[in-house]
Protein backbone atom coordinates (compact mmCIF):
# COMPACT_ATOMS: atom_id res chain seq x y z
CA UNK A 1 0.00 0.00 0.00
CA UNK A 2 1.40 3.39 -0.96
CA UNK A 3 1.60 6.25 1.49
CA UNK A 4 -0.91 8.99 0.73
CA UNK A 5 0.58 12.38 -0.03
CA UNK A 6 -0.10 14.92 2.76
CA UNK A 7 -1.34 18.27 1.51
CA UNK A 8 -1.39 21.10 4.03
CA UNK A 9 -3.85 23.87 3.22
CA UNK A 10 -5.24 26.95 4.91
CA UNK A 11 -8.60 28.62 4.42
CA UNK A 12 -10.32 31.80 5.54
CA UNK A 13 -13.70 32.31 7.12
CA UNK A 14 -14.04 35.93 6.03
CA UNK A 15 -16.75 37.63 8.06
CA UNK A 16 -18.63 40.75 6.98
CA UNK A 17 -21.99 41.94 8.34
CA UNK A 18 -22.47 38.60 10.13
CA UNK A 19 -22.08 36.70 6.86
CA UNK A 20 -19.30 34.38 5.68
CA UNK A 21 -17.69 34.46 2.23
CA UNK A 22 -18.09 31.14 0.38
CA UNK A 23 -16.39 30.47 -2.96
CA UNK A 24 -17.21 27.92 -5.65
CA UNK A 25 -14.40 26.03 -7.39
CA UNK A 26 -14.31 26.36 -11.15
CA UNK A 27 -15.10 23.43 -13.43
CA UNK A 28 -11.50 22.76 -14.51
CA UNK A 29 -10.09 22.10 -11.00
CA UNK A 30 -10.15 19.06 -8.73
CA UNK A 31 -13.58 18.88 -7.04
CA UNK A 32 -15.27 20.95 -9.78
CA UNK A 33 -18.08 23.30 -8.70
CA UNK A 34 -17.79 22.32 -5.03
CA UNK A 35 -18.02 25.19 -2.54
CA UNK A 36 -15.12 25.94 -0.23
CA UNK A 37 -13.63 28.59 2.00
CA UNK A 38 -11.04 30.56 0.01
CA UNK A 39 -7.40 29.63 0.60
CA UNK A 40 -4.89 27.10 -0.64
CA UNK A 41 -1.68 25.15 -0.17
CA UNK A 42 1.06 26.18 2.21
CA UNK A 43 4.30 26.60 0.24
CA UNK A 44 7.67 25.44 1.63
CA UNK A 45 9.00 27.93 4.17
CA UNK A 46 5.67 29.71 4.69
CA UNK A 47 3.77 29.94 7.95
CA UNK A 48 0.05 29.14 7.82
CA UNK A 49 -0.73 32.84 8.16
CA UNK A 50 1.69 33.87 5.38
CA UNK A 51 0.17 31.25 3.07
CA UNK A 52 -3.34 32.49 3.81
CA UNK A 53 -2.46 36.14 3.15
CA UNK A 54 -0.81 35.17 -0.16
CA UNK A 55 -3.64 32.88 -1.29
CA UNK A 56 -6.37 35.45 -0.54
CA UNK A 57 -4.46 38.14 -2.44
CA UNK A 58 -4.02 35.74 -5.41
CA UNK A 59 -7.58 34.35 -5.40
CA UNK A 60 -9.64 37.35 -4.32
CA UNK A 61 -7.43 40.37 -5.01
CA UNK A 62 -7.93 41.79 -1.51
CA UNK A 63 -6.18 41.80 1.87
CA UNK A 64 -7.46 40.21 5.06
CA UNK A 65 -6.81 40.52 8.77
CA UNK A 66 -6.44 37.13 10.51
CA UNK A 67 -8.10 36.95 13.94
CA UNK A 68 -7.16 33.39 14.89
CA UNK A 69 -7.45 29.70 14.12
CA UNK A 70 -11.00 28.34 14.37
CA UNK A 71 -10.66 24.73 13.33
CA UNK A 72 -8.75 21.90 11.70
CA UNK A 73 -9.93 18.98 9.58
CA UNK A 74 -8.25 16.05 7.86
CA UNK A 75 -9.84 14.41 4.83
CA UNK A 76 -8.55 11.58 2.64
CA UNK A 77 -9.16 12.10 -1.06
CA UNK A 78 -7.95 9.78 -3.82
CA UNK A 79 -5.19 12.31 -4.66
CA UNK A 80 -3.91 12.65 -1.09
CA UNK A 81 -4.73 13.52 2.50
CA UNK A 82 -5.72 17.15 3.00
CA UNK A 83 -4.92 18.80 6.34
CA UNK A 84 -7.07 21.93 6.41
CA UNK A 85 -6.60 24.71 8.96
CA UNK A 86 -9.35 27.32 9.09
CA UNK A 87 -8.86 30.91 10.29
CA UNK A 88 -11.41 33.56 11.17
CA UNK A 89 -10.67 36.71 9.19
CA UNK A 90 -12.08 40.06 8.18
CA UNK A 91 -11.51 42.20 5.11
CA UNK A 92 -8.63 44.60 5.63
CA UNK A 93 -8.22 46.21 2.22
CA UNK A 94 -10.40 46.03 -0.88
CA UNK A 95 -13.41 43.86 -1.72
CA UNK A 96 -13.15 40.25 -2.97
CA UNK A 97 -12.79 39.97 -6.75
CA UNK A 98 -12.82 36.44 -8.16
CA UNK A 99 -9.69 35.49 -10.11
CA UNK A 100 -9.90 31.68 -9.93
CA UNK A 101 -13.34 30.71 -8.64
CA UNK A 102 -16.61 30.24 -10.50
CA UNK A 103 -18.78 32.15 -8.00
CA UNK A 104 -18.95 33.59 -4.50
CA UNK A 105 -21.73 34.16 -1.98
CA UNK A 106 -22.01 35.83 1.42
CA UNK A 107 -23.94 33.36 3.60
CA UNK A 108 -25.33 33.34 7.12
CA UNK A 109 -23.84 30.61 9.36
CA UNK A 110 -27.18 28.78 9.57
CA UNK A 111 -27.41 28.57 5.76
CA UNK A 112 -23.89 27.25 5.06
CA UNK A 113 -24.97 23.62 4.79
CA UNK A 114 -27.35 24.46 1.92
CA UNK A 115 -24.32 24.58 -0.44
CA UNK A 116 -22.55 21.54 -1.98
CA UNK A 117 -19.22 21.74 -0.11
CA UNK A 118 -15.87 20.05 -0.70
CA UNK A 119 -15.72 17.11 1.75
CA UNK A 120 -12.78 18.49 3.79
CA UNK A 121 -14.78 21.64 4.61
CA UNK A 122 -17.91 19.88 5.89
CA UNK A 123 -16.82 19.09 9.49
CA UNK A 124 -15.67 22.70 9.85
CA UNK A 125 -18.97 24.03 8.49
CA UNK A 126 -20.85 21.91 10.99
CA UNK A 127 -18.72 23.50 13.75
CA UNK A 128 -19.36 27.00 12.40
CA UNK A 129 -23.11 26.42 12.01
CA UNK A 130 -23.34 25.51 15.69
CA UNK A 131 -21.38 28.51 16.95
Amino acid sequence: MTQQKSIHVVAAVILKDNKILCTQRNGTKTLPYKWEFPGGKIETGETKEEALHREIEEELNCKIKIHGEVGHAVHEYDFGTVHLTLFECSLHEGEPILTEHEAMKWMKRKDLLTLDWAPADIPLIEQLSES
